[in-house]
């Protein structure tokens, strides 16, 4: 397998498996959660080291894991006393589970070399050199095995669980009702979280992981409001990002899995931007519509409350509106031609007159 290939499946796996429970942290407003396990796994990870007397993929990996379910259940053991909230626990519980981490390396490895690239972005860079090994038969890329393992977990986790996350995630009080156990799911979304966390920690290191939980999940969740489809849209989402980041990073000489995540931003901006629901672009057009319409009923209502008055020839007139309704020229002059346009007003001159439909749109706009 070449290099090239090795990475892309790689960071595709890694994106994937990632993106795959970042959809639950954005629906539960727990986005930061994946930021505390990323940074809590350094103890754990020198145990593992200290354990194995040596690097050890599966002591390491068992080590992170404890020590991120022992992250977990701090957060929530915090948030169980009420005194502080779920943002509040998390940012007091990692810094202390990675400060931990910081003195343990200094006091037992302070001779031991720590590449500090490799913790904060990984070395997808080389997942192709790391072969895994069965008795003497190769299996190829190391990184390919664990994060293909990881996905089909996450996969088997969402197809096992799908109605009770779906259930405890929108309504945990109905989930509760129907004997499901919300507590149960959330720390069983922590566990497999925490495993997909450690597992992508050597493929993009414990920063950037954070933005591919969360991001290609952020992303999807601009451009669809069905969570089936949300999962799907994520997956692609960071498969597309993983790959237009290879080879971004080629062309500039950077860094890999840094230009992999920089793509997963530059697709949320791109739907923050172009959504046809939630973009930046559809919402300030439904603003500019919604101003127009607002501004031809004020006209209605205004020529419905004046019509039969002595007043209805001045408050008519269309010079009037201006400083009647408190209108810019330009104003008065695009809504006069929107409200001719729909049929609610007819123009003789420099009066306007209501038509039948007019008087009725007033009608329905008083009676709101």
């Amino acid at each position: 397998m070449s290099s090239t290939t090795a990475i892309l499946l790689t960071g595709v796996l890694v994106a994937s498996a990632c993106a795959l429970l970042g959809n639950f942290l954005i629906l539960r407003r727990m986005a930061m959660m994946s930021d505390a396990i990323s940074h809590a796994i350094l103890p754990g990870l020198v145990a593992g080291y200290f354990l194995a007397h040596g690097p050890n993929l599966l002591v390491g990996f068992l080590g992170a894991a404890a020590a991120a379910a022992v992250t977990v259940f701090l957060v929530e053991a915090l948030q169980k006393t009420r005194r502080v909230d779920g943002g509040s626990a998390m940012g007091i519980v990692f810094p202390a589970m990675f400060a931990l981490g910081v003195v343990l390396v200094s006091k037992f490895f302070a001779d031991v070399h720590l590449d500090t690239d490799a913790i904060l972005y990984g070395n997808i860079e080389f997942s192709a050199f790391d072969i895994l090994y069965l008795g003497d038969r190769e299996l190829g890329p190391q990184s390919l095995w664990v994060m293909g393992a990881l996905c089909a977990l996450n996969l088997s986790f969402l197809g096992l669980f799908y109605k009770e996350l779906k259930l405890t995630t929108f309504d945990p009080g109905l989930a509760a009702a129907l004997g499901f156990s919300p507590l149960l799911m959330h720390y069983a979304t922590m566990t497999v979280l925490s495993i997909t966390t450690v597992g992508a920690f050597t493929a993009v290191g414990a920063i950037l992981v954070v933005a591919l939980v969360i991001v290609p999940a952020a992303t999807a969740y601009l451009l669809t409001d069905r969570l089936a489809v949300m999962i799907g849209l994520s997956v692609a989402i960071g498969a597309v990002a993983a790959v237009a980041g290879y080879f971004v990073a080629v062309a500039l000489d950077a860094s890999i899995a840094g230009a992999m995540v920089t793509m997963t931003g530059v697709l949320f901006a791109a739907a923050l931007l172009f959504s046809p629901s939630q973009g930046l672009i559809a919402k300030a057009r439904r603003t500019r519509r919604n101003r127009a319409r607002f501004a031809a009923e004020m006209l209605v209502v205004h020529l419905f409350t004046h019509e039969g008055s002595a007043a209805q020839a001045a408050e008519s007139l269309v010079a009037h509106l201006s400083d009647e309704l408190r209108w810019s020229v330009e104003t008065a002059r695009q809504t006069v031609a929107r409200a001719l346009d729909q049929g609610l007003v007819s123009q003789a001159g420099e009066r306007l007159a209501l038509t039948d439909d007019g008087r009725q749109t007033a009608r329905q706009v008083l009676a709101r």
